[in-house]
């Protein structure tokens, strides 16, 4: 693990396309800024193993299948002929 000592309004680049921003320092809390690429997901950390235990549970689930619709006989659509008029 990389640890770094930032002040309030410096920032970090990481791999040239993520910036990471100390936006302000009240107390013991840090508020940070993110500037990603939209295909580079940002997640707090209790938001992605949410995500990541939902997505564990959707593939183990077991599913009961789907009720079928009963068969109808098929109806052959009636051909139209032309009138005189």
């Amino acid at each position: 693990m990389l640890i770094l000592s930032r002040k309030s309004g410096e920032s970090i680049v990481i791999d040239g396309r993520i910036h990471v921003k100390i936006v302000r320092v009240e107390g013991d809390v840090v508020k940070i800024g993110i500037e990603a690429p939209a295909e580079v997901p940002v997640h707090r950390r209790e938001v992605y193993e949410e995500i990541q235990h939902s997505n564990q549970q959707a593939l183990t689930r077991q599913c009961t299948a789907l009720p079928k619709l009963p068969l109808t006989a098929t109806v052959k659509p009636k051909r139209e002929t032309a009138k005189s008029v």
